[in-house]
């Protein structure tokens, strides 16, 4: 349920953030798009999302303009890519600690390094041989299974074990 619309005594960005991102199936379906998921459908199998919950959250995520509509599906827009390191550092967060509880970790790679290789991001995104902050479109995710990685079928969950780069629409 969003926050309530009022900041006449607040001056907050994060609260006015949280408005157009601040509930977990918005994360989520933001989560999916980035990592290549953009058909309504594969979005539902894969979060288990109501279909009213998401037709209602990628209503507002293209009116605030995050996504936009396209033939194949939807589309992450450059007003998104700012929330890549906010949804990367929850990422980062989630997997360590006692949140991790073995399962499945994603590293991130800086695909096309000018410096050579594709070597892992550090936690803070920066491509330790070239020392930039690859953007979500030059990253490719490897994922890393741990004992308790649960083992979903959808086509989804099935697409996204293998390597492949953030953005490129899965198939």
């Amino acid at each position: 349920m969003p926050l309530g619309q009022g900041y006449p005594q607040q001056d907050c960005a994060i609260a006015r953030a949280l408005e157009v991102v601040g509930d977990r199936w918005t994360l989520l379906v933001l989560r999916d798009c980035f990592l290549g998921v953009h058909r309504f459908a594969d979005l539902v199998a894969h979060l288990d999302v109501p279909r009213a919950v998401l037709s209602d959250r990628l209503a507002r995520l293209v009116e605030a303009g995050i996504l936009e509509r396209c033939p194949a599906g939807y589309r992450v827009t450059a007003a998104a890519t700012p929330l890549w390191p906010a949804l990367r550092a929850l990422s980062a967060w989630g997997e360590s600690g006692q949140q991790a509880a073995g399962g499945t970790v994603r590293r991130f790679a800086h695909a096309d390094c000018p410096a050579g290789g594709e070597p892992d991001t550090t936690a803070d995104g920066r491509c330790p041989a070239c020392g930039t902050v690859p953007g979500p479109a030059d990253l490719v995710v490897r994922p890393e299974g741990g004992p308790a990685a649960p083992r979903r079928e959808d086509p989804v969950s099935r697409a996204l074990r293998g390597p492949h780069r953030m953005l490129t629409p899965l198939p």
